[in-house]
Order: C-alpha cells, then structure tokens, then sequence
C-alpha cells in the first residue's frame, strides 16, 4: 500500500489544474510534500502562477508552471519536452484536463466535439504513453485519469462527452492489469456532478438549472473527489465510483429499475431523462449545456 508520506519528496504532473479538480490535486499533493508541474491552457497561465506561488509559500515545495493546449497534436510531447528541460520527472501523472459539450450531438458544433475528442482521449493516451513506461521501467509509479459517471453508460445528449470518459475508463483499467505487478497503479476516478467552473461557466439550460438548484447540495465537491482518488490508489483499485452525495439510495432504485427493462427502455428512459437536462429550451444555444473546461 502506498501512504500520506509515500508522496513526500515525490514529483507529480497534474493537467487542468488551474481550477475545479485539478487544482484541489495540485493542493492535495503539495500538502503531502510533492513537487508538482501544472499545465492547463495557457490563457490560464496567471492563474497557474498564483496557485504555484500559494502552493510554495505554504508547502515549501518545488512547484513548476507550463501553461499548453492538449488537444493540439503537439501539445503532450511539447509538454513532455519542457518537463525535461526543468528536470522533472513525474512520479505521479494526473490527467483532469478535459471538457464536455451537452446537447443534442446533430446540432452541437463538430469542430467542438473533435477537439473533446483530441483533449479528453488523445492527450489523455499520449500523455500517459509517454510516462507510463518510464514508471514501469522505475518499477514505481501512479497514474490518475478524471472520469466520469457518465462513462457507465451510453448519454444521449452528451454521447461524445460520455464516449470519450467511457474510453478513458476501459483505457485505464486495461493499464491497471498490464502494469499493477509492476508496481505501477493506474486508477480512473468516475465522479458523478461536482460544484466546479466546469459547471459554473456551462451555460446551462434553465431546465438543468432547475435541477441543480434541487440537487445542489448533494453535488460533490473536488476535495471528495481527490480523496476518494488517493484512497484507491493506496488500496491499488481499477476504479472507484463516486456519486451524488448521499445518493446511495437513489442511485440502487436506478440500477435495480434498468436491469429489468430491455436495453432499448434503457437507452430510451435515459434519453428522456438527458432530453430534460441538456436540451436547450427555445431560442437558446443548443451546444451550451457542458460547454466549458474541466
């Protein structure tokens, strides 16, 4: 098992972390003494330096800023490069950059979807494939993919956003069995609403900003989502699932109901469903629901 102190000393990428998820990593990690290379978009640059220079006044830690777009084809090798020109050789990789785009998929704008594609799967495989075989090679090593509970199954309204972390989910489990035994744990964290400007700057419909004003106070927050993250990368688990807050029973009825109707029930309780939530009501944009950085 790995521990609070198996982080001191470490060093630790994170992507996406100038907010939301990937800035509580930054802060988690710094807070159990590892050095840590941050990375989002560099419009999010300033934003980057002052959560370096927070993080070093308080931690007294190593902390490192290259601001690069991941979906651009060269954006991980860049990064990778510039990592080694600093000298800094991850021991840990959390890829939480991503972004999603709800919606119906016809009407959303595809140059959009591409470029969720290019950031959420190939940055995410390109990233991981060029510092996952150092850590085999270290025999040492974690590697943290953001999920989502969407990966879980098919999402009208967000199909590419729910394909793309469904692949990042069967992604990081398939590196979980080829590398555990060596010492490398890979662990995708499937959380399911978080409070964060992945949301906030989203543009919602006013009919998913009905339901998250209900269903607000069982959002999750990023610090529950990093916490149940590192607990299973100490108990060297493939994935955990974190959902709605105290949603447990909610959550049961659903799985209960769906595995007794047919898979076309399924797909089409789960259409009506998303239609409410992400379907733009008259005049609005349609591509708006989840149009924002995680």
């Amino acid at each position: 098992m790995t521990s609070r102190t198996w982080y001191e000393g470490r060093s630790a990428l994170v992507t996406g972390a100038s907010s939301g998820i990937g800035e509580e990593f930054a802060s988690t990690l710094a807070g159990r003494g590892s050095n840590l290379l941050l990375t989002a978009l560099p419009e999010e640059g300033q934003r980057m330096r002052d959560i370096a220079a927070k993080l070093t006044e308080q931690h007294r830690v190593r902390v490192e800023v290259v601001p690069m777009d991941l979906a651009s084809p060269q954006g991980p090798t860049m990064l990778c490069a510039a990592a080694d020109a600093l000298s800094f050789e991850p021991e840990v990789l959390v890829n939480s950059a991503g972004f999603g785009i709800g919606g119906r998929f016809t009407e959303a704008p595809l140059d959009r979807q591409l470029q969720m594609i290019r950031l959420n799967v190939i940055g995410v495989v390109a990233l991981t494939g060029l510092y996952l075989p150092r850590m085999v090679a270290r025999g040492d090593g974690v590697v943290v993919n953001v999920g989502s509970t969407a990966a879980l199954q098919p999402m009208p309204y967000l199909a590419t956003y729910a394909a793309t972390k469904a692949f990042l989910l069967s992604f990081g489990e398939a590196l979980w069995a080829e590398c555990h035994a060596a010492g490398v744990r890979t662990i995708t964290v499937c959380s399911g609403p978080v409070e964060t400007p992945f949301h906030a700057r989203a543009g919602d419909t006013d009919a998913a900003a009905g339901a998250k004003a209900a269903l607000k106070r069982r959002y999750l927050t990023p610090e529950m989502v990093v916490a149940s993250a590192l607990d299973a990368v100490d108990k060297d688990r493939p994935r955990v699932v974190r959902r709605l807050a105290g949603a447990k029973l909610v959550y049961g009825a659903t799985v209960l109901a769906t595995a007794l109707l047919s898979r076309r029930r399924r797909l089409l309780a789960i259409e009506r469903m998303n239609h409410w939530l992400f379907t733009p009501t008259e005049g609005a944009d349609r591509a708006s629901a989840l149009s924002a950085p995680r």
